[in-house]
């Protein structure tokens, strides 16, 4: 597999534009995966470029291929763009995927010439490999579609952690980005704070003092809450993977349930929540579920609502039943949800835990709705001392090493 970065294709107006990675898939495509907002400008930008990577696919005996799983946004007017500027491929369409109902309904009403939309990379796949192909399928379009999750996850970090390397270019006056993304390394390794979480921090914490040593001088140092969770499973408080595995495990036995999830907001996503720890999901529910926006997903619900929110049925629901994340719970088994918001002192919402079942309707009793309760209330005390520890200590780490790279 072949994989190369390519420009951004910003967008007009307050839109932060789609950014583009390119990558060679099974020997037979070219894939083109998009991510954010593609708007008329970006449309503009993308077509431009198409016979450019539709030359190199051509020369190189595969087929070219869009990806736009991971764009929040596709705006009608982009929809247009693209089928009026790629008709003159028709005898040689582009293959678009297209997972979400709200895009492959732009393509639907009048399928463009130029394009091709499947619902799945493996789909895509199956239509251009030849007869006598030995592509397995569809276990070997399984394979191809985790690889390109992975590849979404890492499209979704990735500007996060590019602002992060501005905001430390300009504060320290570092030579390069580079050098900014050395230092996040640095801090992440030896705090074990995850890259992105730690971006998250620099972006959105109240910068340093131009002249003081310390970024947070006079901060406290407290002791990690007393949580059963820690305790009975002899857990270190700032090992943050280890603990949220362990809580959605915890959260799976307490609930009888088959599957479980904890989402955490971020707030340099605009508060969108993203999936930290989940236990007997499959890798497309992860890939959709990973970052949340707003409802219908019932992690969304439980954290506007700022109280738990159960479905029965999502087959049976009205906001779900046709929405692509209640598909996305289809698909994996699930049939009903439970969510409950981990709330803090001052009630805001820091984590939502949800649980899954692959029956139908109400199952939980008194004393586990009151279990899950205990423990979501572990969740948001453990994330109010790791953010105010770990993850500032980390921040102290740059702050410290930063300016005595000056």
């Amino acid at each position: 597999m072949t994989q190369e970065q390519a420009p951004p294709l910003h967008g007009g107006g307050t839109t932060p534009g789609a950014a583009l990675t390119v990558r060679s898939a099974a020997g037979l495509l070219d894939v083109l995966c998009l991510s954010g907002v593609l708007d008329t400008d970006g449309a503009t930008a993308l077509v431009q470029d198409l016979p450019r990577h539709a030359d190199q696919a051509s020369r190189a005996g595969r087929r070219l291929v869009l990806d736009l799983t991971d764009l929040r946004l596709v705006s009608a007017a982009a929809a247009r763009v693209l089928d009026t500027r790629t008709r003159h491929l028709a005898e040689n369409p582009v293959l678009v995927i297209a997972t979400a109902p709200h895009v492959q309904a732009l393509f639907s009403p009048a399928p463009p010439p130029g394009l091709r939309v499947h619902a799945t990379l493996a789909a895509a796949l199956a239509a251009v490999a030849p007869a006598d192909s030995r592509v397995d399928m569809p276990t070997g379009g399984e394979d191809l579609q985790a690889e390109l999750f992975g590849l979404h996850a890492k499209i979704r970090t990735g500007p996060l952690i590019g602002m992060a390397q501005g905001v430390l270019l300009e504060r320290y006056a570092l030579a390069d980005a580079e050098a900014a993304f050395g230092l996040l390394k640095q801090a992440s390794q030896r705090y074990n704070v995850p890259m992105r979480i730690l971006a998250s921090a620099v972006v959105t914490a109240p910068p340093p003092g131009a002249s003081s040593p310390q970024w947070f001088p006079g901060r406290l140092r407290t002791a990690p809450p007393r949580l059963e969770l820690l305790g009975s499973q002899g857990l270190r408080a700032d090992d943050r993977k280890h603990v949220l595995r362990s809580l959605v495990y915890e959260a799976v036995t307490l609930a009888d349930a088959d599957g479980a999830e904890v989402h955490l907001p971020d707030r340099a996503l605009e508060n969108s929540l993203v999936l930290e720890a989940q236990a007997g999901l499959d890798a497309a529910y992860r890939d959709r579920l990973a970052l949340v926006s707003g409802p219908p997903a019932v992690c969304a619900q439980a954290r506007d609502l700022g109280e738990p929110v159960f479905v029965a049925d999502v087959a049976a629901d009205p906001d779900l039943a046709g929405a692509e994340v209640g598909l996305a719970a289809l698909a994996t088994g699930s049939r009903a949800l439970y969510a409950v918001p981990a709330l803090s002192e001052s009630g805001d919402c820091t984590g939502v835990i949800s649980v899954h079942r692959m029956r139908p309707g109400r199952w939980m009793t008194a004393a586990q709705h009151t279990a899950l309760a205990i423990l979501a209330d572990d969740l948001a005390a453990w994330r109010s001392w790791y953010r105010r520890s770990v993850v500032l200590e980390a921040l102290e780490y740059m702050h410290a090493h930063a300016a005595q790279r000056d």
